[in-house]
């Protein structure tokens, strides 16, 4: 379990960053052969802010506190600091608080698949795994809501004490014959196109209703625009264009069916905190 100790997180993370840097020149020079008879980085073990997935995949995560935890998983096009308010609450009040960046997300590593739930679910069962967490609370927003509830369908509760779903994904977005109030498919191919087209400004543009500023008497803080646009942009194009589809056409409805711990859904709904307010995505 790790504590807050931002100084000494530092120094480990540009320790990190340093040897990664110098392994890079010493591959470089020894040239392909022996960098094929490299041994492998290890998976599974937590190190500083980074989980190694068994694919190879580079997880950065937060991990804060001490007590009862709390999982986050974030929507899209963000990163886990879409949740720093309600995170440094829940630390300030004696909780062990939990984020990651999703592959492809934030920080972590952008590789060329693996952008769809069960690959979700299933590296946030690794990080999940490795940190220990037992009796924790799941939270997701948006698109995280998916991977909390396929996280559960894959992976069971014996972790899990309780879950929230925050204007989640699930149970389907889609519009199809046994789901005839959804969205049509029309809806995210447009989203797909904006990602090709300008994603910079697409990201920049849907803050307004994202945020609710579209409303009469709305106050438009442009601080969080930019903090929406900077977590959009961080986000690789692999994930900003696949997970369009996998949000959009997953469908959740029996993945629901095997949660028996206690729920809270609070869905169609304006959420609001002291900085912000945002809508279902």
């Amino acid at each position: 379990m790790s504590t807050i100790s931002p100084p000494e997180g530092a120094s480990r993370r540009h320790l990190l960053k340093g040897g990664a840097a110098a392994g890079v020149g010493l591959a470089a020079a020894a040239g392909a052969a022996d960098a094929k008879n490299a041994a492998p980085a290890s998976h599974g073990k937590p190190m500083a802010d980074r989980l190694i997935t068994k694919d190879g995949t580079r997880l950065y995560f937060k991990d804060w506190g001490s007590g009862p935890a709390v999982v986050f998983s974030h929507g899209y096009p963000l990163s886990s600091d879409a949740w720093e308010d309600q995170m440094f609450f829940l630390l300030q009040n004696g909780y062990r608080v939990i984020a990651h960046d999703r592959r492809g997300f934030g920080r972590s590593s952008q590789p060329a698949a693996g952008y769809d739930y069960d690959t979700f679910a299933d590296d946030l069962a690794q990080l999940v795994d490795a940190l220990d967490l037992r009796h924790a609370t799941f939270i997701g927003h948006s698109m995280g809501g998916g991977e909390v509830a396929r996280y559960i369908a894959r992976h069971g509760q014996s972790r899990v004490a309780k879950v929230a779903f925050i204007s989640s994904v699930t149970p389907f977005l889609l519009k199809t014959a046994t789901n005839p109030t959804g969205a049509p498919k029309e809806l995210f191919d447009g989203f797909r196109a904006a990602v090709q087209a300008n994603r910079s400004q697409w990201n920049l543009d849907v803050t307004t209703p994202y945020y609710s500023f579209n409303r009469p008497g709305a106050h438009v803080s442009e601080g969080l625009r930019q903090s929406y646009w900077r977590q959009g942009q961080a986000t690789g194009i692999l994930a900003a264009y696949h997970a369009l589809g996998a949000f959009s056409e997953t469908d959740f409805r029996e993945d629901l069916k095997k949660i028996t711990v206690p729920a809270l859904v609070v869905h169609g709904a304006t959420i609001r905190s002291s900085r912000s307010r945002s809508r279902r995505r």
